[in-house]
């Protein structure tokens, strides 16, 4: 029982420090867009390159 003196105060604690990296992770923007990277690997310009842009030999 004299165990629980330590986990106890320890736990409290660790749900702090977790709860202050997730608040701070919200509020420094880690999850406003959590589609745009996966949208940007979809949305990239495969379109071949016009006559002009071409390389000349």
């Amino acid at each position: 029982m004299d165990i629980l003196i330590l986990l106890i105060p320890l736990s409290i604690v660790l749900v702090g420090v977790i709860a202050w990296i997730m608040l701070w992770a919200a509020k420094s923007g880690q999850f406003d867009d959590l589609e745009g990277p996966a949208h940007s690997i979809i949305m990239d310009d495969d379109s071949p390159p016009k006559s002009d842009d071409a390389p000349k030999d």
